[in-house]
């Protein structure tokens, strides 16, 4: 990274402050970075913004290695929603097989979301207690077994007990995830892999989806789409079992560092005093995220279904297409976000979605709903594809499975009747279909809401804080570091544990 010599005034602390500062940042083209040398002291000053680097050159800056954390983190979060999106694409069906509405069905949806953040701070505070390994395979493997129990849910309430418990898993995925596959990528291919990463929940649909197609639009063939995302989980959690555990999980092994209970709880303490802030923070935009993508995702393959009363091989195509834009539309806006900034690049593409609305709504052919549907995920999933290192730069270091993986999840709980407000409002107003019918009004519910949803975001991001090019790899497992009065990691584990806690005892005093 270029770095420039015009000094900058510190990080601004307190919320109106920190408002104040990151509204003005916005306006300005360098950008405010935090450097740090090789004795630890840091200083704020003004940087030009990277140069746009070749992607195959990040490419290689990774090690085998980095590529097969980077890979499995990948599978994983695809494995996930895949499982996630088996049942909001066959909504129809299952609307027919237990012969309730779809917005009965939609209540599965809801009580997963629910459900997902308890298993985001369970599992990510066992990924950043014991390492990313164990937590994620047995998450995977559950998951896969869930998807099994659903096949053999005989009644509504049998279904919908096992989707709630299916949420506990799922919840587990994302920051264990994330953690590993980005905590080794080099600091300048962060913004490339963090799209790609993120795409894997695009990803996850697209192969849903194709098992959908491929299975048809009988009632009864729900079941099959479901085996194999079962089959898609417990198979990467296998994969998981071959690789080694996170680097720095194994370097605090080499060393010799005994991290007790007491330790990981006195840090988990002093983290949140002091960044319970950035914490409301992160799950405030990660709820209007969330809303943003259930709103322009769950409902789209029934709304082209049921408003514009398409085949049901038509509307599966057309619900690839636009997911196979969102995976185009991450991985470039997050590729672009290491020049222009994270924040700019959220902005930029939410923004560019709210004008796309009406194209996206208002097509009645296979043709049209497909461009347009993949051009406005290219938009929606291309502001998520910054998130992923988003997140892990905005974390404490020590907590990059628990504080991505919760404000997630709590972002989803938050949003969790999207899909069945969605429902709600459709089948509650009419529209007319080019064949002269009164349908559920879903096109005019989708892009009201995904209007409120992108401006929502576009005024959190632009007063909200951005730490690109943040360096965490030096901090050790959580436990293992020790703050000084500025909350900068003065060691990680290098002293005993005895000196480690009087430190930690010191500063909350």
């Amino acid at each position: 990274m270029a770095t420039a010599s015009e000094p900058a005034d510190p990080l601004a602390k307190g919320i109106v402050a920190t408002a104040k500062q990151s509204w003005s940042d916005l306006f300005r083209w360098k950008q405010r970075i935090i450097v740090t040398n090789e004795l630890g002291e840091s200083h704020t000053e003004w940087q030009s913004p990277e140069k746009l680097r070749n992607p195959i050159s990040l490419f290689m800056m990774l090690s085998a290695r980095d590529w097969i954390y980077f890979l499995v983190g990948l599978f994983a979060w695809t494995a996930d929603a895949f499982d996630f999106h088996a049942l909001a694409i066959q909504t129809v069906k299952l609307s027919h097989y237990y012969e309730r509405s779809k917005t009965d069905i939609t209540t599965a949806i809801t009580l997963t979301l629910l459900l997902r953040s308890v298993g985001a701070a369970v599992f990510g505070l066992l990924g950043d207690r014991f390492g990313r390994k164990w937590p994620m395979v047995a998450n995977l493997i559950f998951l896969g077994l869930l998807q099994i129990a659903t096949i053999y849910s005989a009644t509504f309430q049998q279904f919908l007990a096992v989707r709630s418990l299916f949420g506990l898993f799922m919840g587990g995925v994302y920051g264990n995830a994330v953690a590993m596959a980005l905590e080794n990528c080099p600091s300048e291919a962060r913004g490339l892999m963090s799209g790609i990463l993120q795409q894997g929940y695009a990803l996850g649909y697209v192969f849903a989806a194709c098992a959908n197609l491929g299975v048809g639009g009988g009632t009864y063939t729900w079941t099959t789409v479901f085996w194999v995302a079962a089959g898609l989980s417990i198979g990467v959690g296998l994969l998981r079992c071959l690789f080694p555990e996170s680097k720095q999980f194994r370097e605090a092994k080499a060393a010799g560092h005994r991290i007790t209970a007491r330790d990981f709880w006195r840090e988990t303490k002093l983290m949140i005093a002091r960044e319970w802030r950035m914490c409301i923070y992160c799950i405030i935009l990660l709820t209007w995220f969330s809303y943003y993508a259930h709103t322009s995702q769950d409902s789209y393959t029934t709304f082209m279904l049921e408003s514009k009363e398409l085949p049901n091989d038509a509307a599966t195509r057309a619900s690839i297409l636009m997911n196979t834009g969102a995976c185009f539309g991450g991985t470039i806006v997050g590729y672009l976000s290491q020049f222009i900034g994270r924040r700019r690049a959220i902005i930029g593409a939410a923004l560019i979605s709210c004008c796309l609305i009406p194209a996206w709504i208002l097509p009645s052919e296979e043709s049209g709903l497909s461009a347009s549907g993949f051009m406005i995920q290219f938009f929606v999933q291309g502001a998520w594809g910054v998130i992923p290192i988003h997140l892990n730069e905005l974390s404490p270091p020590a907590f990059r499975s628990t504080f991505p993986g919760v404000a997630y999840q709590l972002g989803n709980l938050v949003s969790s009747p999207a899909a069945q407000i969605v429902n709600a409002i459709a089948e509650s107003h009419f529209v007319t279909s080019k064949s002269g019918k009164l349908v559920d009004g879903y096109g005019p519910t989708m892009g009201i809401a995904l209007a409120i949803v992108a401006v929502g975001i576009i005024i959190t991001a632009a007063l909200g804080p951005e730490r690109r090019g943040r360096a965490f790899e030096g901090a050790g497992p959580a436990g293992a570091n020790t703050y000084d009065d500025s909350g900068k990691v003065v060691d990680n584990g290098s002293m005993t544990d005895s000196t480690k806690v009087q430190d930690v005892e010191k500063i909350e005093v």
